[in-house]
């Protein structure tokens, strides 16, 4: 027997603090940051088929957009242009329930690869003769 996950009835994109509230209709309402989000992405580009990418510099991340996939998924579009991770309302409601335990990882993951949240850097790069 499969336990069905909650739907999702709400969606709050709070933009200055880099926050997405989803509400589901078992009465909870649970807050992700869009770096979560984003480092967790469920598309195949993060997930390498099978062999998890360690997303980095992602820190201040954000959603340019969220549209509606049927009454199952969103799409999110991120500041970054990564936006191939379909959001089924069971990928958010596990990664709202897991976040603790998962953001633990990341950080493992990030510390262990001797990696950093933090974003690179914007450089214009001049070419002298």
């Amino acid at each position: 027997m499969t336990v069905q996950s909650p739907n999702v009835t709400g969606l709050k994109l709070k933009r200055k603090s880099r926050l997405l509230e989803v509400s589901f209709d078992d009465g909870n309402t649970y807050t992700l940051s869009c770096e979560l989000l984003r480092v967790y992405s469920p598309s195949a580009e993060v997930h390498g088929h099978g062999n998890p990418v360690l997303v980095t510099h992602k820190k201040n991340v954000n959603i340019d957009a969220i549209t509606p996939v049927g009454n199952y998924a969103v799409k999110i579009v991120f500041d970054d242009g990564h936006d191939t991770g379909l959001f089924s309302w069971k990928v958010l409601y596990d990664l709202a329930t897991n976040q603790v335990e998962l953001w633990e990882n990341y950080l493992a993951r990030i510390r262990a690869a001797k990696a950093s949240r933090e974003p690179m850097i914007d450089m214009t790069v001049k070419y002298h003769n």
